[in-house]
C-alpha cells in the first residue's frame, strides 16, 4: 500500500477553512437565532469533522473499505445517541426528588 500524498497547499487550504468555520462558530454562538443555533452549530462541526476526516485522516484518497468502516462508525453512534435519547425523553413521567 503506497501512501499518497498531499501538496502542501491542500493542507493550508484545508487548515484555514477550519480556522474560517471555528469563527464562524463563535460568531453563530452570539447571533440569536432561537432554537436554531444548537442545529447551526452542530451542522459547522460536523462539516468540521467531515474535513478532519477526509483530509488528515486520508479517507478520502485510501480504498473505499475503509469509508465504509468510517460510515459504519458514525452510523453505530448515530444509533446509540437514539436510543440514549429514547431513554432521556422516557423519563419525564418520573418525579425528580427534591423539585
Amino acid at each position: 500500500m503506497s501512501a499518497h500524498v498531499l501538496p502542501i497547499r491542500v493542507y493550508l487550504v484545508v487548515f484555514f477553512s477550519l480556522l474560517l468555520l471555528t469563527w464562524a462558530t463563535v460568531e453563530v454562538a452570539f447571533i440569536d437565532l432561537g432554537s436554531l443555533n444548537l442545529f447551526v452549530a452542530l451542522g459547522i462541526a460536523g462539516f468540521k469533522a467531515t474535513l478532519v476526516v477526509m483530509y488528515f485522516m486520508h479517507v478520502k484518497y485510501n480504498e473505499r473499505l475503509i469509508g465504509l468502516f468510517v460510515v459504519g462508525g458514525v452510523f453505530w453512534l448515530t444509533v446509540m445517541l437514539f436510543f440514549l435519547l429514547v431513554d432521556y425523553w422516557s423519563r419525564g413521567w418520573q418525579p425528580v426528588p427534591g423539585w
